[in-house]
Parts: structure tokens; C-alpha cells; sequence
């Protein structure tokens, strides 16, 4: 053991371990917050306010306060936890916590770091499943054991950790941000069935928007091939080389079967393009006979209809002329999707759009990259600086 830390019992550096308030949810009255497991992040573990309740009974036994660390005692989430701030205000805890207080000498954010430990949900997982009802009551959260320095050692590294959090929560902020930014061009720089024009309009060009058929600007292609690149769809990913996946490799043996792929095409999943699982390709390839491969006509922007493609109007009109009596069985052939209705507008248009909403989406990415390092860098200390 590193010098100068010691060994604890939960229960040593906390007291209390109180089971919430047993009443229901009621509408939210503006001023008193109803915590339970639910509302507790699953990833930053702070207070989800965008579904905010009020307990039906109120007991000012059960605010919470300064040093308070919630625990999730049963369910799914058992062993979910959560820290008080004084920005989440006047905030009474649910039945399905246990509530404990931070004891003298002891850091309220240090003790609270040590369940984000993989040691803690360890503890978790061991200690919940000794019956059929996962669980962990107050007596056993009070047993789990935990490593501390000094209170001041305490205080650095949790401060490190807080100052993290903060940038991770920031920067989660600006994330939002940009995907609301993004969802809001892909819906108002592509007409709806029910305007004749975009609601934004692209400067310097003239605007113009006609119907049109998807067989008017694309053609499927239905040349074989067997030797080439495989290549797969998804729906975060659009088209990549297969090898790059950690998929287990399923495919026949035989490729005499399986459609050829050249860049600028779109391929899209015929059971799931619906759900957005399509791309254009920067590969040259192959993809499984159960794949559509679209070839665009002269004088169109493929990318720019893989976004008209994945706006949310698109995907609803796709999922209503998908054939199959389930959702697990649509499926949507170019002998369908040719006949869908689109407005379409010229090509220097439709560079400027999709030139602007891949800016917009290289950014969210740049920033979801950053976001995913923050985090990394939080587990790695988390690993680091504690025992």
C-alpha cells in the first residue's frame, strides 16, 4: 500500500446509509426536485433534470445536503451513485437509495471517486447477485472497502478529478449543441413533402427546387464481383472496409453473388435503410447480396443525398414503403424505393449544401473526439491516483 494510506469500511467515512422517501411522483412544482435512481446519469452520475418531478409527500427528513452520496440499492442500476451540489437545489431522495453523509476528516468528492472505481463495480456485481433480486442493502454497501491518504492528499486529487469533470461536462455541453445544430440544417436545407422550398436558402445561387423521383437521379447498380474489398453499412459508420469492423466474418465463401461497389455510390441496408443505415462509399468494393447499391446520374451530389437520405421526414417515408409484415422483416428493393417522391434542386446547389453539412459534422466529430480523450484521460487518473 502506497505510504500514508489507509484502509477503510465504507460505513468509517460515511454515516447514515438511510433509505429514501416511499412516496410517488407527481408533477414538478417548481421548487421541489424528486430524485430516484432513474434520474441519475448513467455516465456523469449528476442530476438529470429533463424530467424533473415532485414527491406527492413531502418529509424534510429526506433533503438532501452538503456530504450527502446517494447509493441505488436495487434493480438494473443497483450500485449507481450519486454526489449532492447545491446547484441541483431543493432535492428529497426516492425510496430506492440509501442516502449517507460525509464523516469529519474525510472528502465528500474523494469518498464519492472511489465508486467510480473498477474495484467498486466489482464490489457491485459480487455483492448484488447473491440473491435473485440484484441488490445491495445499507449493511453491505457499509462493508465495501476503499483505500485514503490524508484529507488535504484527499482534496488534490479529487479537485483533479472535479476539474475534469468539469471540462467533460463542458465540453458533453457543446457536443449537444452541435447535434442540435446539425439536426436543425439537415431539416430546414431540404424541403419537407409539404414545401416548395427549403427554409434555408443557400447564398449566390438560385434557389431553385423541383420534384423528382429517386429512379430520376440514381440507378441501382447490379454488377457482380467476388475478389474486391468487402465492405459493410452501419448506421454510425455509413460504408467501411469490413476488416476495420470487430464483426465476426459471416459471409459466404462464394461471392460470385455479391454486388460491386464504386465510390461516390450509396449503399444502404435493405432491411435497415429505414433506420438510416446507409453511406457513400469512398471504397471500391463489394457488399452482401442483401445490400442496395445506388449509382448516381449525371450532375448529382451523392453526398448531399446521403443527408437528404438520413433526415428524419426521409427515414419516416422509408419506414412507410417498407415491405414485411414486422419490423424485423422490411425491407426496401430499388424496385420500391425508384417510385419515392424527393425535391431535388440543381448541382451547384447541391455541392454548397452538402459542403456545408459536412463542415458541420467534421466539427461535432472533432469535438466528440475530445470529448471521448476527457474521458479517457478521467479513467486513467481514476486508475492512477487511486489504490
Amino acid at each position: 500500500m502506497n505510504k500514508g494510506w489507509e484502509q477503510h469500511k465504507l460505513g468509517e467515512t460515511l454515516t447514515g446509509f438511510e433509505y429514501g422517501l416511499n412516496t410517488p411522483a407527481t408533477d414538478y412544482d417548481g421548487i421541489n426536485k424528486y430524485l430516484r435512481i432513474t434520474d441519475i446519469d448513467d455516465v456523469s452520475h449528476k442530476f438529470d433534470i429533463s424530467h424533473l418531478t415532485s414527491p406527492k409527500l413531502k418529509d424534510d427528513n429526506y433533503l438532501l445536503a452538503n456530504g450527502d452520496i446517494l447509493f441505488a440499492r436495487t434493480g438494473a442500476s443497483v450500485g449507481k451513485s450519486y454526489r449532492y451540489s447545491n446547484i441541483d437545489g431543493k432535492v428529497y431522495y426516492a425510496g430506492f437509495l440509501i442516502k449517507a453523509h460525509i464523516k469529519d476528516h474525510f472528502s465528500t468528492n474523494f469518498i464519492f471517486d472511489t465508486t467510480l472505481l473498477p474495484r467498486y463495480h466489482y464490489f457491485v456485481q459480487v455483492t448484488s447477485m447473491r440473491s435473485g433480486q440484484p441488490g445491495i442493502n445499507a449493511k453491505e454497501y457499509q462493508k465495501y472497502i476503499i483505500y485514503t491518504p490524508s484529507e488535504s492528499e484527499q482534496n488534490k486529487i479529487s479537485d483533479l478529478i472535479l476539474t475534469i469533470q468539469k471540462l467533460i461536462d463542458l465540453q458533453q455541453r457543446k457536443l449537444e449543441q452541435l447535434k442540435l445544430l446539425e439536426k436543425a440544417h439537415q431539416q430546414k436545407l431540404f424541403p419537407n413533402s409539404f414545401q416548395e422550398k427549403p427554409l434555408l436558402r443557400i447564398l449566390h445561387g438560385d434557389n431553385s427546387w423541383w420534384n423528382s423521383y429517386i429512379g430520376e437521379v440514381f440507378t441501382e447498380r447490379v454488377d457482380k464481383g467476388s475478389s474486391e474489398k468487402l465492405l459493410s453499412v452501419s448506421i454510425t459508420d455509413g460504408v467501411y472496409p469490413f476488416d476495420e469492423s470487430k464483426r465476426k466474418n459471416n459471409s459466404s465463401d462464394d461471392k460470385h453473388n455479391y454486388k460491386k461497389v464504386f465510390q461516390n455510390d450509396i449503399a444502404y441496408n435493405s432491411m435497415r435503410l429505414w433506420q438510416g443505415a446507409l453511406g457513400v462509399s469512398k471504397y471500391e468494393g463489394i457488399v452482401s447480396p442483401a445490400y442496395t447499391v445506388l449509382k448516381p446520374l449525371p450532375n448529382q451530389n451523392s453526398i448531399f443525398y446521403e443527408f437528404m437520405f438520413k433526415n428524419i421526414d426521409m427515414l419516416h417515408i422509408f419506414q412507410r414503403n417498407s415491405q414485411g409484415l414486422t419490423s424485423d422483416t422490411w425491407n426496401l428493393k430499388f424496385n420500391q424505393l425508384q417510385h419515392i417522391k424527393i425535391k431535388t434542386t440543381n448541382l451547384n446547389s447541391q455541392n454548397k449544401i452538402a459542403k456545408l453539412l459536412i463542415k458541420i459534422e467534421e466539427l461535432k466529430n472533432n469535438e466528440s473526439n475530445y470529448y471521448h480523450n476527457l474521458m479517457t484521460l478521467k479513467k486513467y487518473l481514476l486508475q492512477k491516483l487511486f489504490i
